[in-house]
């Protein structure tokens, strides 16, 4: 008489009884819950601080370490009080340097002068700004994120910035509505001709 082994039998049985459901246990979904407004805050600060935003939007302070960012006027940007000592128009151009102001909120160069934006959410900065105009700017280098406005200027740079996610930008953006709003109207950039 032949023998039967009962080893693929069990097998077999016990893959059927683990695929039926179990009786009154609760199933979870495998799909991540949504970030809460802290972690979402948090992504957004982390991001902010790895792009280095306050380089060139923070003023900074000199110090024996040279300039740190004056966090007490941390994303106005480049102070409307704050001029620009004379620029030597044998160092910039085509050919030329690039200058940076000594607190680093203002840049010179082939473009022109250029001044970092005010990132609070003060109404002089970013705070009367949709996401979706921030997302623009950002990511597409458009002045005040308007689809027609005009690129922004170096040294920006939003070409980077454009390879990040909704989730980045929607973190980022979070993130600096909860800074201090400080109010700062920010000169408009100058052409190279002046």
């Amino acid at each position: 008489m032949k023998q039967l082994s009962l080893t693929p039998v069990l097998l077999l049985l016990l893959g059927v009884l683990a695929c039926q459901p179990a009786g009154d246990q609760t199933q979870t979904s495998s799909e991540p819950s949504a970030p809460t407004e802290e972690e979402v805050i948090a992504h957004g600060e982390y991001l902010v601080n790895i792009l280095g935003c306050d380089d060139c939007h923070t003023p900074k302070m000199m110090t024996d370490q040279g300039p740190v960012p004056d966090h007490s006027r941390r994303f106005m940007g480049h102070p409307a009080d704050s001029p620009l000592p004379e620029i030597p128009a044998s160092v910039v151009g085509p050919n030329g340097w690039l200058l940076f102001a000594n607190d680093l909120t203002a840049a010179v160069g082939p473009w022109g002068v250029s001044y970092s934006a005010n990132l609070t959410p003060d109404p002089t900065g970013i705070g009367n700004w949709t996401e979706e105009q921030f997302r623009v700017s950002i990511t597409q280098g458009k002045h005040k994120g308007l689809p027609n406005g005009r690129p922004l200027l170096p040294p920006m740079p939003w070409q980077g910035y454009s390879h990040l996610t909704d989730e980045d930008v929607h973190a980022i953006f979070t993130f600096l509505q909860q800074v201090v709003p400080i109010a700062n109207i920010v000169p408009t950039p100058q052409p190279p001709a002046q």
